[in-house]
C-alpha cells in the first residue's frame, strides 16, 4: 500500500457517485412512477427499522400526537363524502318533488344549510389537523436529522484516519447528504402518508358498506386488476430505469473527467472525440430515460382509467338500486367519491413501499458509519507537556495498514531539540507514514515514539498535534479570504500577525496585488490563485502559527526557482532552534540537514550527514548521483 497518506488533508472533491440519486430516482411520471424505479434494498431491514424506531423514539409523545391528528383529520375528510350526498339528495328530492307536483313541494333550505355548516366544519377542521400534524411533523423530522448530522460529524472526527483511506471522498459525501435527506423525506411526508393511507382504507370501506354491501364488493374487485396492470408495467418501467441508473453514471463520469481533464483533452486536440463520446452517451440516456419514463408515465393513466371502469359499473348498478329504492341518488354521489378515495391511498402505499426501501438503505449507511471502529480513546490522565524542547525519539516503531504486509520495521533514531532531520527514499518507502506516525494519524503496531521523554500515547491528541505545524506538498485551502485562510494556524490571530507571516513567506507581494488585497475571496476550487502561490499561502500558515516541531513535506516543490531560494532563507529562520522534518524529493535542499534518515521498503537503511553519506557511496550516493550527475537510459 502507498505511503503517500497527506491527500487526506486536502479539501474533499464533490464527485458524482456513480448510480446514485440520479435520474432514476427522481424520474417524474405522476406519483406512479415510483413503482416503475428500483428501491435500494438494506441488507436488514428489520434490524435497520428497529433501530430507526428506537433512535426515534425521544418522539414518540410528538409522533403520537401526529398519529391521532392524522386519524381525526382522515375521519373528517371520510365523513364528508357522505354529507355531501344527504344534500344532494334533499337537492335531488326536492326538484323531483316539485315536477311531480306535489302540494307543498319545495327543496328544505335549512337542512341543506345546516348540512353546508357542517360540512365546511369538519373541512375546517380537518385542513386545521393536517397543518397542525405536517408542523409536528417537521419539526420531528428535522430534529432527527439534526442529530444524525451531529452524531455523523461527532464520529468522523473520531474515526481513524485509515477509514479516510478506504472510503472516496464522494461516498462519505452521499451519507452526509443523499442518505440524510431521503432519511428526512420520509420521515416527513412518508410517515404522515402511511398512517393517512391505512386509516383512509379501512374508514373508506366501513362508509362504502354503510351504504351498499354490494358496490363495495365491485369497487375491490377493481383492485387486483389495477395490481396486475401495475405489476406488469412496472416490470418494464424497472429494467429501464436500471439501465438509466448505470448510463447516468457513465455521462456523470464522462463529465467529470472531461471538465477536470480540459486542459490536457485542448492540449491534444481531442475536443472532437470528448464530444462524439457525450453525445453517444446522451443519446443512450435519452433512449432508456424516454422508456422508463414512459412505462412509469402510462401507470397512473392506466390506474385512472381502470378506476373509471369502475366508476361506470358503479353508476349503472347504483342507478338500478336507486330505482329500486334501496339507495338514494345522493348515496351514489358518495360512493363515488369513496371509491376513488379507497384507490388513492393504495397508489400511496405502493409508492411509500420503494421509500421505505430506500430510506431504510440509506439509514443503513448512515448507522454503518456510526458502528465504525472509533480510534483509540485519549488517556484518562494525560500529560499535559509545555515548554517543549523537541527531543524526539523512535523507539522499535512497527506499523502497517495491512497487518499481512509490513510497512514500517524496527525504526529507532533519536533527533536532539533544534535538530533537522531529514527523511528521503524511493516512492513508497514510508516517509509520510513516519511523520504520521508522529502526529498519531495512525496507530503504532509496536513501539514508541516520545517527545521531551513523554510518549506521544500519554498525551491527548490535540495537545500532540498543537505542538505542530505541517505544510504539504498537496496544499489545502478552503473558500474564504486570503486573510482567514491564514489565520487558519492560529486562533484569534490579529491582523498585524498574519501580514508578518505572509511577509515571512514572501506572499505578502502578490497579495497585495490581488484587487483585494488579504480580503480577496478565494473560490471553491481556488482556481484564483497559482500553484505557487496557494503553496506561499500554506506556509505563511505555518508562520503564523509558530509551532515546537516543524513538519515540511516537500513544501517547496510547487514554486519558481528563485522563490524556493527565499523561502528556503526564511525556512532556515522559521527552523532555527526547532525540530523540523524535512521529506525531500530534491536532495540538494537538504543538504545542511542535521540527520539524513534513508528510507526504503519501511526501513532506515543508511543516517548520517550528507558528506558523510555520500562518503559511504551506499543507497543514498545512487539516490544523489541519479539527481545530480545523470544515469544513462
Amino acid at each position: 500500500m502507498s505511503n503517500n497518506r497527506h491527500e487526506n488533508f486536502q479539501r474533499p472533491e464533490y464527485k458524482p457517485v456513480q448510480g446514485g440519486r440520479g435520474l432514476g430516482q427522481r424520474g417524474r411520471g405522476g406519483p406512479g412512477a415510483h413503482l416503475g424505479m428500483i428501491p435500494e434494498k438494506p441488507k436488514d431491514f428489520k434490524k435497520t427499522l428497529k433501530r430507526l424506531i428506537k433512535f426515534l423514539s425521544k418522539y414518540n409523545i410528538s409522533i403520537f400526537v401526529v398519529l391521532i391528528l392524522t386519524i381525526a383529520a382522515t375521519i373528517f375528510t371520510i365523513f364528508a363524502p357522505k354529507i355531501t350526498g344527504n344534500a344532494i339528495t334533499i337537492v335531488f328530492q326536492g326538484m323531483m318533488d316539485k315536477a311531480n307536483k306535489i302540494p307543498g313541494a319545495s327543496i328544505d333550505f335549512h337542512a341543506l344549510y345546516k348540512i353546508l355548516l357542517n360540512l365546511s366544519i369538519l373541512y375546517l377542521f380537518s385542513i386545521a389537523f393536517n397543518y397542525a400534524q405536517q408542523y409536528i411533523m417537521a419539526g420531528v423530522a428535522q430534529s432527527t436529522v439534526k442529530d444524525l448530522r451531529e452524531k455523523m460529524m461527532q464520529k468522523m472526527n473520531k474515526l481513524p484516519l485509515k477509514y479516510f483511506d478506504s472510503k472516496t471522498h464522494g461516498e462519505i459525501l452521499s451519507r452526509f447528504t443523499n442518505d440524510i435527506d431521503t432519511i428526512s423525506s420520509t420521515l416527513q411526508q412518508g410517515l404522515v402518508q402511511v398512517f393517512s393511507s391505512v386509516i383512509s382504507i379501512v374508514g373508506v370501506i366501513i362508509m362504502m358498506l354503510t351504504i351498499n354491501p354490494i358496490l363495495t364488493l365491485i369497487t375491490v374487485l377493481t383492485l387486483p386488476l389495477s395490481i396486475l396492470a401495475t405489476s406488469v408495467i412496472a416490470k418494464q418501467s424497472q429494467k429501464h430505469f436500471r439501465n438509466q441508473q448505470k448510463i447516468l453514471g457513465q455521462l456523470n463520469g464522462h463529465i467529470e473527467e472531461s471538465f477536470s481533464g480540459h486542459i490536457v483533452i485542448k492540449a491534444y486536440n481531442r475536443e472532437k472525440n470528448s464530444i462524439e463520446n457525450f453525445e453517444n452517451i446522451n443519446n443512450s440516456l435519452y433512449d432508456v430515460g424516454w422508456k422508463s419514463q414512459f412505462f412509469a408515465g402510462i401507470i397512473m393513466p392506466l390506474m385512472t382509467f381502470i378506476g373509471n371502469i369502475g366508476y361506470v359499473v358503479i353508476a349503472v348498478v347504483g342507478g338500478y338500486f336507486v330505482t329500486k329504492r334501496l339507495i338514494t341518488i345522493g348515496d351514489i354521489q358518495a360512493f363515488i367519491q369513496y371509491s376513488h378515495q379507497f384507490t388513492q391511498p393504495i397508489i400511496g402505499i405502493a409508492n411509500i413501499v420503494n421509500l421505505i426501501q430506500s430510506t431504510i438503505a440509506s439509514a443503513e449507511r448512515v448507522f454503518e458509519v456510526l458502528d465504525e471502529n472509533e480510534q483509540s480513546p485519549d488517556p484518562a490522565f494525560p500529560v499535559d507537556l509545555r515548554d517543549v524542547k523537541g527531543q524526539i525519539d523512535f523507539d522499535r516503531v512497527y506499523f502497517s495498514y495491512d497487518p499481512e504486509k509490513k510497512l514500517i520495521e524496527n525504526i529507532t533514531f533519536s533527533a536532539s531539540p533544534g535538530d533537522t532531520i531529514a527523511i528521503v527514499g524511493p516512492t513508497g518507502a514510508g516517509k509520510t507514514t513516519l511523520v504520521n506516525l508522529l502526529l498519531r494519524f495512525y496507530e503504532l503496531y509496536k513501539g514508541n515514539i516520545l517527545i521531551d521523554s513523554v510518549k506521544t500515547t500519554d498525551m491527548t491528541r490535540s495537545r500532540l498535534r498543537k505542538i505542530f505545524a505541517m505544510v504539504l506538498q498537496d496544499t489545502w485551502l478552503f473558500s474564504g479570504s486570503i486573510k482567514e485562510n491564514i489565520a487558519y494556524g492560529k486562533e484569534n490571530a490579529r491582523e498585524e500577525e498574519i501580514i508578518e507571516a505572509a511577509k515571512n513567506a514572501h506572499a505578502h507581494h502578490f497579495i497585495t496585488l490581488l484587487p483585494d488585497g488579504y480580503d480577496t475571496v478565494l473560490n471553491e476550487e481556488t482556481s484564483n490563485l497559482s500553484i505557487g502561490e496557494k503553496q506561499l499561502l500554506t506556509i505563511a500558515r505555518a508562520f503564523l502559527a509558530d509551532p515546537d516541531i516543524l513538519i515540511l513535506d516537500e513544501a517547496t516543490s510547487n514554486v519558481d526557482t528563485l522563490t524556493e531560494i527565499k523561502i528556503q532563507q526564511a525556512m532556515k529562520s522559521l527552523m532555527r532552534n526547532r525540530t523540523s522534518f524535512v521529506i525531500a524529493h530534491r536532495l540538494s535542499t537538504i543538504k545542511n540537514a542535521d540527520m539524513i534518515l534513508v528510507m526504503n521498503e519501511g526501513k532506515i537503511v543508511e543516517s548520517g550527514t550528507h558528506q558523510g553519506l555520500l562518503s559511504e557511496n551506499g543507497f543514498y550516493a545512487e539516490l544523489y548521483n541519479s539527481q545530480f550527475l545523470g544515469i544513462a537510459i
